[in-house]
């Protein structure tokens, strides 16, 4: 019989029910007249739609558009959202906001396919979400009364995917674009897979949660998944429930689709190509805004790489910016993100980039009001905590250097000698390093930037650090990990961790409730996960030589922080990070068809002499 599950955080974390004070129902209601339309497509299909006219028609308004899988609820012309818009000034200012059931979910008809791949070169009645987007804006635009013309479309996380979906082959009115945390790529960066490596809490909640097919157009309320359990302690629960096959055996049998497409395609194969959207970011013509947060759980992946594939496919002279900040998924939306976790990062980063970037974007792109002022990039540098402003990324002033791993785990810019030799470690599959400190139920979002001082307190983690800062040092961009590796076994996962220490003497916050030691705390700066037989291709695993020593090498998502002078910058190394990623049996097979036999211990080294420089490439902003 299976367990009961109830399980919503992943979820919520997506559906956006975002803290930022919302104006309330009665406002929208006097304010504004909704409709609710099923919109044709090309191919018959018709698409439902909530939309929110200003029932002041004196003048012409633009078109705010934000497509979900998340539903558009509550249903019923009758039935108003409590906001309007991702951004509350942007219900101040007066805009048609417009709500859209993608295809195959909740009240859409036709069928759901997750990350639907994009068609360059459609023909006849063939559709993808460039399609729909395209003939949800025609309809809009010739049937709405007092509508100015121009169309705009935001959205965070999936809603962010279907952003970034609507810019190829796009419609002359979609005149701004802001794709915010967008799903990018399941398999190298985003949501499910890490660099090969399966991130089982969120695979696996949502799934439960979000990935049972509907059998019709239907509500949330009218919407049962079937699928419940019940646990308290994730560690427990995932470490316990052993290799990847026995989920389906004792949860989803053959009812759950995608998680049956994961297991079938453990290699970054055309399954998963097909739904990288970012080749076919060319030509682009809306102007765009790409959001992310340097401590996003999610999609901090998918807003560095949308960014990036604009830049490098469209001409210069393309509006493209790029804002990064402090936050965790969705956070920029929050109203208050001066804390988060146990750090202050001194204002209110939420709302200056509500003020300063997100409203200035679509007032001038879709009301032709303000000047045109963004920059190409707008990060906040956390550690100095301030807003810069750049004319790239990264920055035209920054330089690559190297941090070398050392005997005695000293971390310098100078390369070690011959002299020199290996760290090594045992790394126990039945023990796997917990991604976080203390007991969790899901998977939190502060880990992001938690202290690290637990694990460097395990056998199987390797700590390399500098000596105390003279001076102020300052990344803004790439983190590569470099690293001269042998293991015993045929397959390894590795983690690198950048992170900030601080001294010994740093204070303790003022008012301190959860009675925080910042003192010689290890801040999380960025961590990455990679699966090691991935480290000549995605598409062709090859297993590890025994004993030989073998080069990992592989990005970390970009950072901006400033490590102050008194700090120490401090490099740790690992093999497991569970139960946020799933465990490497170790071995070199199919860990989508593992048995719970296939797990075994390996012996990993790390070396650091003359020849096998083990290191880790920043970007300094000079």
């Amino acid at each position: 019989m299976k367990q009961l599950l109830l399980l919503t955080g992943f979820v919520l974390c997506y559906t956006f029910a975002f803290a930022q004070p919302p104006k309330d129902t009665a406002y929208i209601r006097d304010h504004y007249t909704k409709m609710e339309k099923y919109i044709p497509m090309r191919d018959g299909k018709k698409l439902f739609t909530s939309i929110y006219v200003p029932k002041d028609q004196s003048k012409k308004y633009p078109i705010l558009m934000t497509r979900t899988p998340y539903t558009v609820s509550p249903y019923g012309e009758n039935n108003y959202r409590r906001s309007l818009g991702q951004n509350t000034l942007l219900l101040e200012e007066g805009f048609i906001f417009v709500y859209q059931d993608v295809r195959g979910k909740w009240m859409s008809e036709g069928d759901f396919i997750d990350v639907r791949p994009d068609i360059d070169n459609k023909k006849g009645n063939q559709v993808d979400e460039s399609s729909d987007t395209y003939d949800t804006i025609d309809w809009l635009i010739k049937n709405l009364p007092n509508n100015n013309g121009k169309v705009g479309i935001e959205g965070i996380s999936y809603p962010g995917f279907y952003s970034t979906a609507s810019l190829p082959n796009a419609h002359p009115a979609l005149k701004a674009v802001s794709p915010q945390a967008p799903v990018t790529d399941w398999f190298i960066g985003d949501d499910f897979h890490h660099n090969g490596a399966l991130f089982l809490m969120d695979a696996f909640s949502f799934i439960t949660s979000f990935g049972v097919p509907r059998p019709h157009p239907i509500t949330p309320a009218q919407f049962k998944t079937g699928i419940k359990f019940k646990y308290t302690d994730n560690y427990k629960f995932y470490l316990k429930m052993g290799a990847l096959p026995n989920y389906k055996t004792h949860y989803f049998g053959d009812s759950v689709k995608f998680w049956n497409d994961m297991m079938a395609h453990p290699n970054y194969d055309s399954f998963w190509q097909a739904m990288n959207i970012r080749p076919h970011l060319k030509k682009l013509t809306p102007a765009t805004m790409v959001v992310g947060g340097f401590f996003d759980a999610e999609d901090c992946f998918g807003a560095l790489h949308v960014f990036d594939a604009i830049e490098k496919q469209n001409p210069a002279s393309h509006p493209n910016t790029l804002v990064m900040g402090p936050w965790y998924h969705g956070g920029w939306e929050s109203p208050d993100m001066q804390h988060f976790g146990d750090q202050d990062f001194g204002s209110n980063t939420s709302k200056w980039f509500r003020e300063n970037l997100e409203l200035p974007f679509f007032k001038y792109y879709l009301k032709d009001e303000g000047e045109n002022t963004l920059p190409k990039a707008a990060i906040y540098i956390s550690g100095s905590n301030e807003w810069k402003k750049f004319s790239k990324w990264p920055p035209e002033n920054s330089t690559e250097k190297t941090m070398y791993l050392h005997a005695n785990g000293k971390l310098s810019f100078d390369a070690p000698t011959s002299g020199e030799g290996f760290d090594e470690y045992v790394s126990d599959p039945s023990s796997p390093v917990p991604y976080q400190d203390g007991v969790q139920r899901d998977r939190t979002r502060e880990y992001m930037l938690d202290d690290q001082r637990f694990a460097e307190r395990r056998p199987d983690v390797k700590t390399y650090q500098t000596d105390t800062l003279s001076s102020d040092i300052t990344l803004t961009g790439p983190v590569v990990a470099d690293l001269l590796t042998s293991i015993s076994t045929t397959d390894a996962d590795y983690v690198v961790k950048l992170i900030d220490v601080f001294p010994d003497n740093y204070p303790a916050p003022t008012p301190n409730p959860k009675n925080v030691q910042l003192a010689g705390y290890e801040m999380l700066v960025r961590g990455e996960i990679f699966r090691g037989k991935y480290r000549n291709s995605f598409e062709k695993p090859e297993p590890f030589v025994p004993g030989k020593v073998t080069e990992v090498k592989y990005n970390l998502p970009d950072v901006g922080h400033t490590f102050r002078k008194g700090h120490r910058i401090m490099i740790q190394i690992q093999s497991s990070w569970f139960p946020l990623a799933d465990r490497n049996p170790q071995k070199f097979v199919d860990i989508t068809q593992a048995k719970d036999s296939d797990f075994q211990k390996s012996n990993i080294r790390i070396y650091h002499d003359g020849q096998n420089k083990s290191s880790i490439k920043v970007t300094v902003l000079e």
